[in-house]
This record gives structure tokens, sequence and C-alpha cells, in this order.
């Protein structure tokens, strides 16, 4: 398998889903679809909705009522990123090496971007209801819902800032990771589990796998942060200091994060071999992200 050949086919119709769906940009308020556009449209490895599709793929869905999700989860995500980046916030100029929407349109327009993507996410994966209106749609719709929310990654994030500059323990940190981070992930896992029609077991197994996924990938976030450059991350680094945020480079320093990393790694990738179903594709893709460079 050629894994980059094979990952840039994926990421390309990604971004052809996403063209597909985001709404023209004309009309009165044509300047929030605009910023919504350059938001979505900024690049980035696509992460979420290829785990979404791959897990699909593993479970033998077919209907292809995954694809308005894909498109859904990506939008989900540019939203919580153009929120992340705002000066009550992160106040981040940058965003994947070039300006951030609040520092490209102003923050008034990165607000109601955000708002739009948000709103305008849910509108797109509602149409899976026409391709398939059984009841994996209305199950998938309903965890994608909860985890992209306030006992998802909304809730991780609210921690997050109410405990900027406080002491925390480890289980506050790892509340944190797991849902301002790890709970998009598995429902992007999840919802691809449940749209091919995984058994409950199933869907919960995915589930335990993709939370281990995304609090390595968070670690692994922390460790760049630290150690990368802005010019290979595309984003500042040493921001997480900058704003005395809670990191488990912070708490445990860099070799205990990366064994953590190592740790956690191994353990979803265990998990997943043990599934009755292979998808080489998905293995590779976890091990590279939890090692990757940027």
């Amino acid at each position: 398998m050629d894994f980059e050949k094979e990952l840039k086919d994926r990421t390309d119709r990604v971004d052809r889903l996403l063209e597909k769906h985001l709404p023209k940009e004309d009309g009165p308020q044509k300047t929030v679809l605009e910023a919504m556009r350059y938001s979505v449209m900024s690049g980035g490895k696509r992460l979420r909705p290829i785990l979404m599709d791959e897990t699909y793929t593993l479970f033998n869905g077919s209907t292809g009522s995954v694809e308005p999700f894909m498109a859904a989860i990506e939008m989900i995500h540019s939203y919580s990123l153009v929120h992340d980046d705002l000066p009550a916030l992160d106040n981040d100029e940058y965003r994947r090496g070039r300006k951030s929407t609040h520092a490209a349109y102003g923050e008034a327009m990165g607000i109601l971007a955000g708002d739009a993507l948000l709103n305008y996410a849910f509108e797109t994966a509602a149409l899976a209801f026409d391709i398939d209106p059984g009841p994996c749609v209305a199950k998938a719709f309903s965890l994608f819902a909860k985890k992209t929310g306030i006992y998802g990654m909304i809730g991780g994030q609210v921690v997050d800032v109410e405990t900027e500059g406080r002491q925390i323990g480890p289980d506050t940190l790892r509340f944190i990771h797991e849902k301002k981070t790890g709970a998009l992930i598995e429902a992007a896992m999840m919802t691809g589990a449940i749209l091919a029609g995984a058994s409950d077991d199933q869907v919960d197994n995915v589930g335990s796998i993709a939370l281990d996924v995304g609090l390595a990938f968070q670690i692994r976030d922390d460790i760049l942060d630290v150690t990368s450059t802005t010019e290979v991350l595309g984003k500042p680094v040493g921001s997480d200091e900058k704003n005395n945020k809670n990191t488990y480079v912070k708490y445990f320093g860099l070799d205990k994060a990366e064994s953590e990393v190592e740790h956690i790694s191994e353990r979803a990738l265990t998990s997943l071999a043990s599934l009755p179903y292979e998808n080489p594709f998905l293995t590779e893709l976890i091990k590279r992200l939890v090692h990757r460079k940027k």
C-alpha cells in the first residue's frame, strides 16, 4: 500500500464533499458565507471525516449515508478552531499557515462564521435521512449531536477555559483532553460504525478505540507545541505556555508525555486488531497520527 497516495486520495475526496455541501457565496449575508469557506477550505488533515469513512468501510457500510456526516464533522471541527482562535480564548492570529478567521474578517465575523458553521453542519448531516431513512441515521445523528455538544467537545472546552491558570489534577486534565479533542474523534468513528450497521457492542468498542486515539492525538499536540516550529506546525508554537494552558507536558514533562502516547496508542491498535474486520489503511493512519510532526 502506498499510504501517502491513499491518504491524498481520501483527503481530496473530503475536499470534494466539502465543495459540494458548502453554501454558495452570494446574497446579503455573503461575507459570513465567504468566512465559512475561508475557515473550512484552509487545508488541514481532514482527519475526522477520514476516520469516519474508514470506520464505515471497516464495517462494510454501503448506503452512502456517511457522506453528509463527513462534511458535517469537518464543519464542526472548523467552527471549533475559529472560536478557539478568538481573542477571548487562545487569541491566535494564524491557523494552518495563514491568518485565522477572526484576523482575516474581524472578530465579530469570526464569531458569526463559527456559529454559522455549527448550524450548517447539522443541516448538512440531516441530508443523510434522504439517503437512508432507516434507524441507523437517527441513532448516528443523536450520538453526533451529543459528542459535539455540552457532554462532549464543548464541555471539554468549558473546563479548559475555567481551569486556565489554576493547578488541576490528572483526572481533570484527562477530562479536558477526552472531551475537547477525544469526543470529536469518538463522534467520527462511532458515527461511521453506526451508519454501517455495527452492533451496539461493536460501536462501544469503536468508541473506546476512538477515545484512546483522541487522547494520544492531543498529548502529541501538547508535545508539538513545545518541540516544533511555527513553520512546520502551521500555527504559533508555545501558545499553551503563553495562555497558561494545562497540558500533559506541563504536568508530567516531555518524557512522560511521550511514553503516554506510546502506551495509549498501542492500546488503541490492539483493540482495533481484535475487531472481526480489518482495514489496513485505518490501522496505519492511527499509527501515523500519534507519531506525527505537525
